[in-house]
């Protein structure tokens, strides 16, 4: 009886071990299958009520190089790889962009269609009939490419580290209209454009021919929106040395400062408008306004600072290193925010 007792204790045991090492090697297989980034990137499809990480799926250690947002499709770099997907899906599927053989590519949605770029001046179109990559504007031999925007009249405009150039017949022949530092972003609305540059916001009511500076204050436009009824802008402010938000509702003429409601920041990323609603990209978090910038609320915290959904109270009082702050996009009904590096 001992033997047969002792027997069936030792069964029993090496059952029990045996279960534990099937338990631990299976929790360790889901372990390796979740494992992925995460707090990368985030999609709201309610007008920032609520968000969805969308990061699942992307390397752990490789965080984006680059996030395009067009009416009705994102673009993803990461990698030296560039992924696409409809914003209209639940969550994003990435497809690779094949045939698109471009180190460091930036994407830019322009009226004759999606182009992709670098700063070494290579340009390429895709074929919307075709979906291949073909090289464009090859004509234009300047490197140090910033951005490329096309305007309703089919008015070509590349902003580079050494000015901003024109083309009116399609790229066959370019000229420089400006040439006070890079241009970096552009926007049109009712024949006027609108642009950053190394001195700040700038101003052109005739097609890109003439430029003036509408704010300066001793640094760079960091960022330049459409916004109904007219723009919103975010600039340097060397004085301060904070980033001011603002908008025009005068086409451009003058603007005022909308970020009294903020805790002032030298690392605000981006200004978007969907629907009726302002959203602002801050350390603190991300902000939506109900009123054009009056007062703000808080919608997704910051890295590293807990949620008050209420309004804002600031979590920063003291200046701290920021490793982290969302980049704000907009396509179609979805708002996208990106985790991305301060000065971004």
């Amino acid at each position: 009886m001992k033997t047969i007792s002792y027997k069936v204790r030792l069964s029993r045991f090496m059952l029990y071990i045996f279960s534990f090492m099937l338990l631990a090697a299976n929790t360790t297989t889901r372990h390796d299958v979740e494992r992925g980034a995460t707090n990368i990137i985030f999609q709201s499809k309610d007008g920032g009520q609520t968000w969805q990480d969308i990061s699942h799926g992307l390397p752990e250690n490789e965080p984006p190089e680059g996030f395009f947002a067009g009416e009705s499709e994102v673009y993803l770099h990461v990698k030296n790889k560039m992924y696409r997907s409809k914003s209209n899906l639940n969550t994003p599927v990435w497809e690779k962009e094949n045939g698109l053989d471009l180190r460091s590519a930036s994407i830019a949605f322009n009226r004759s269609g999606v182009m992709a770029y670098n700063y070494a001046g290579e340009i390429y179109q895709k074929m919307s009939s075709t979906g291949t990559w073909l090289p464009l504007y090859a004509n234009f031999k300047k490197q140090w490419v910033r951005t490329i925007f096309e305007t309703a009249d089919g008015t070509v405009f590349l902003g580079c580290d050494n000015g901003l150039y024109k083309s009116a017949d399609r790229g066959q022949s370019w000229k420089q209209v400006q040439n006070e530092g890079w241009v970096m972003d552009m926007v049109e609305s009712e024949g006027v454009l609108i642009a950053t540059g190394q001195k700040g916001i700038m101003r052109s009511t005739d097609r890109g021919e003439h430029w003036e500076w509408v704010i300066s204050e001793g640094g760079v436009g960091i960022a330049i929106e459409r916004i109904a009824g007219g723009f919103a802008a975010i600039t340097y402010n060397t004085i301060t040395k904070s980033r001011r938000i603002r908008i025009s509702l005068n086409k451009g003429k003058t603007w005022q400062a909308i970020d009294e409601g903020l805790q002032p920041s030298m690392n605000i990323s981006s200004v978007k408008q969907l629907g009726n609603d302002l959203f602002v990209g801050h350390p603190d978090g991300i902000f939506r306004s109900w009123d054009m910038g009056k007062t703000w609320h808080r919608v997704h915290a910051g890295f590293g600072n807990v949620l008050h959904a209420s309004k804002f109270v600031s979590l920063n009082s003291a200046p701290a290193r920021v490793e982290k702050v969302f980049k704000l996009y907009v396509s179609g009904n979805v708002l996208y925010a990106v985790a991305v590096s301060p000065g971004c």
